[in-house]
């Protein structure tokens, strides 16, 4: 129950936090920062379209905000379209060489498109910027998993538990890592730990 009204409030926040910035910009229609932020909260609400729209206008008013472009290829990535996530994130870095969540969105789309030295490439680098980057991590050892190394794989599924230990989809893969390095004990304890962690997994035997 608490649960719910803290969501309820949250959202009642955000609400206010939208009127505000929509009040903003109508005395400050150029301002980047503002378009900015209130793609961001439209993103929070889970309107993507609307969050999109702003953020394309936030690039009108400043070129050089790359954090836009991260969010506009996000959305796309979020919709399925990996040339278009690939192409606005390219832009992002070109304005921006450290943007870790640039490099991160890369790497889903390499993995996708089973372009796995690429991937691995993007996490490496997201990493370098963001070393706790739990997603990098993640899609590291996928990208290692499906090249058949599976020690490296292991390592950074590791990594990622490490920054949360309640990562389902980590505790999964390592379970899978280890069955194929024939650790099946270490196997077992991961797929036990990814099922109590609410994770698909009621068909898989290890």
């Amino acid at each position: 129950m608490r649960d719910a009204e803290d969501q309820k409030d949250m959202l009642k926040d955000l609400e206010q936090y939208i009127r505000f910035l929509k009040e903003r910009l109508f005395f400050e229609p150029e301002s980047a920062v503002l378009h900015y932020n209130l793609g961001v909260a439209y993103l929070r609400k889970g309107l993507r379209e609307e969050a999109r729209s702003e953020f394309q206008q936030a690039v009108q008013c400043d070129p050089n905000l790359a954090e836009a472009y991260v969010n506009i290829g996000g959305i796309y990535l979020q919709e399925g379209n990996l040339e278009k996530c690939v192409e606005y994130n390219q832009k992002a870095l070109d304005k921006n060489p450290n943007l870790a969540m640039a490099y991160n969105n890369l790497a889903f789309v390499y993995l996708r498109q089973e372009k796995f030295p690429e991937a691995i490439e993007a996490c490496e680098k997201a990493i370098a910027l963001v070393p706790n980057l739990l997603q990098a991590h993640h899609n590291l050892g996928l990208a290692y998993f499906y090249t058949g190394n599976y020690e490296k794989a292991a390592g950074a599924f590791k990594k990622a538990l490490e920054t949360n230990p309640q990562f389902a989809a980590a505790c999964y893969h390592l379970a899978l890592t280890y069955h194929k390095l024939n650790k099946k004990d270490k196997a077992r304890d991961y797929l036990e730990r990814a099922k109590s962690l609410g994770y698909p997994v009621e068909n898989l035997e290890l």
